[in-house]
């Protein structure tokens, strides 16, 4: 349509207005601007691409297909579980990752506890327990070890836990009553300070501000000036008789 509407175009150019260079120009540039028809290369690129998009398509639907199904099958199992009253807990075989997801949130749904277990992605598995079952501790503990659960071997455990306990608080107390002293030694040797003695031997200090705690008595000086002189010149007589009665006693 492009190419008939182009040559319409250059029959109806009268001769006169374009030389023959200038319409050579135009044409050129027309038909440079004007799509070129596919290659057998592209048409096939076009073709595999449009089958990958349909394949991607289809496998999402089958995937989506694929979890809607598990999950009807999930929840009709999980409804037969609640409704039997003789299972506590399930077990179901190893899954994967998406599948374990399912399978948890349906056991939310429904009011279950449920856990995964397993050390690796190829054999981790899902338990589900009815609410009034839930798993204790030592039980989730055993799972994640990957025993058995044994609850008479379980209450062997706790008691010998219980025993050891028992015997480790014995010889605590033990220990702390042999560091003890066991007399006082004020009982044991009575008979040589008495009950009172250091009472007796205390004085009994009244306490001062200015000097502390030493007695007021003992830091005041009662002796008048007159007195002080005097006891000072007699020990200078007596020093100097001294002296006197040493150099004599040499000559």
């Amino acid at each position: 349509m492009r190419i008939l509407s182009t040559r319409m175009f250059l029959n109806n150019v009268h001769p006169v207005g374009l030389n023959q260079s200038k319409m050579a120009d135009l044409l050129g540039s027309i038909l440079s601007s004007m799509e070129k028809p596919p290659t057998v290369g592209d048409k096939e690129s076009r073709r595999k691409a449009r089958e990958q998009a349909a394949r991607m398509k289809k496998m999402q639907e089958d995937e989506k297909k694929k979890k809607a199904d598990f999950r009807k099958r999930m929840e009709k199992e999980v409804s037969e579980f609640i409704q039997d009253s003789t299972q506590q807990k399930r077990k179901y075989n190893p899954m994967g990752k998406i599948e374990r997801s399912i399978l948890h949130d349906v056991a939310e749904v429904a009011g279950l506890t449920s856990f995964s277990f397993g050390e690796d992605e190829e054999s981790r598995y899902v338990m589900i327990f009815k609410k009034e079952f839930a798993p204790s501790d030592d039980e989730l503990e055993a799972y994640r070890n990957g025993e058995e659960w044994d609850p008479k071997k379980a209450e062997y455990r706790r008691r010998l836990k219980e025993q050891a306990a028992l015997e480790e608080e014995t010889v605590s107390k033990t220990q702390k009553r042999a560091a003890s002293p066991s007399s006082n030694y004020r009982d044991k040797y009575s008979h040589l300070i008495g009950t009172s003695s250091a009472k007796d031997a205390a004085h009994t200090l009244e306490a001062n501000q200015a000097y502390g705690m030493v007695p007021v008595a003992n830091k005041r000086d009662t002796r008048s000036i007159e007195q002080a002189m005097n006891e000072l010149r007699a020990k200078k007589r007596l020093k100097t008789g001294e002296e006197d009665a040493g150099s004599s006693s040499t000559s």
